[in-house]
């Protein structure tokens, strides 16, 4: 009783529920995927896909799935939506000056949010939260029922800070909803964020996600967050047999994983995105 009582027993609860309410044969567990975070030595990782056109979960690590972190530079998603809803940002090309401190070189200039988005500059983004502030944030995080919905002390960190937790489970959820045109904000906000997800584009398929690397006592914490459309072709009608025409199928997915924060054998920021590749071409959305 004393866990459905807490917030995270009663975020393990409501998952349960969610996933239980599709059908049995809708929900599978992989545990074959473990085999590409054991490739490189990850012992906690999670990954969550929803493939939409079979309405079906797919899931590695289910517990972790439901498990909530902080979000990191994911955030950006949610921010930029923010952003461009209450006019802060009146649309992608707005520029922020550099405040002259010197942090890293691809951040280190003006830049506009595109731009920003593109090399995840933190700096802009807590601008970008300054200015949109408390009370607006507090409103669209509600709302929207973003992860526990917690900003903390302050409003250009909470989401670094782990004042603001979401689990894997949840950001399927919220970038399906996105993808749909389904949260609470226009359909041009969030068509120009989806806009600035994509990252990979080729005849087969687009590739949209938002990195994140959160800072854990003693460890760091790795995100990809994002959708897969594979691009088909597909027959028309027998008065137009000749033809054919292209259609995107989605996948919307979720992962995450730790390593020590002493542990710099490898480019994690690199594996994250081969671990992505790897699972999704598993599963068939990208090819192999």
């Amino acid at each position: 009783m004393k866990l459905l009582n807490s917030p995270q027993g009663v975020l393990i609860a409501l998952s349960v529920i969610l996933l239980s309410s599709c059908a049995r044969t809708r929900i599978e567990e992989h545990k074959e995927w473990g085999k590409y975070y054991e490739a490189y030595g990850i012992k906690d990782a999670c990954f969550m896909m929803k493939d939409n056109n079979h309405e079906s979960y797919h899931y590695y690590n289910k517990d972790r799935c439901l498990q909530r972190f902080t979000p990191a530079s994911t955030f950006k998603i949610f921010n930029s939506l923010v952003a461009l809803e209450t006019a802060v940002a009146p649309d992608d090309q707005l520029v922020i000056r550099w405040d002259s401190i010197k942090r890293r070189p691809e951040w280190d200039k003006d830049m506009n949010m595109r731009e920003a988005f593109k090399v995840s500059c933190v700096p802009y983004y807590q601008e970008i939260a300054r200015r949109i502030g408390r009370e607006r944030m507090q409103h669209y995080l509600d709302t929207v029922k973003y992860g526990n919905m917690t900003i903390g002390d302050s409003i250009d960190k909470f989401w670094l800070d782990s004042s603001l937790q979401i689990s894997a489970d949840e950001q399927v959820g919220f970038i399906r909803r996105m993808y749909f045109y389904e949260l609470p904000f226009s359909e041009r906000s969030q068509r120009i964020v989806r806009s600035m997800m994509l990252q990979e584009e080729t005849p087969e398929y687009k590739l949209y996600y938002k990195t994140g690397t959160g800072i854990l006592p003693g460890r760091h914490i790795y995100w990809v967050t994002g959708f897969a459309e594979k691009i088909m072709k597909v027959k028309e009608p027998k008065e137009s047999m000749n033809k054919s025409d292209e259609r995107n199928y989605p996948y919307f997915f979720s992962q995450n994983f730790e390593v020590p924060d002493a542990d710099s054998s490898k480019d994690w920021f690199k594996v994250r995105l081969e671990i992505v590749h790897k699972i999704l071409a598993d599963y068939g959305v990208l090819p192999k």
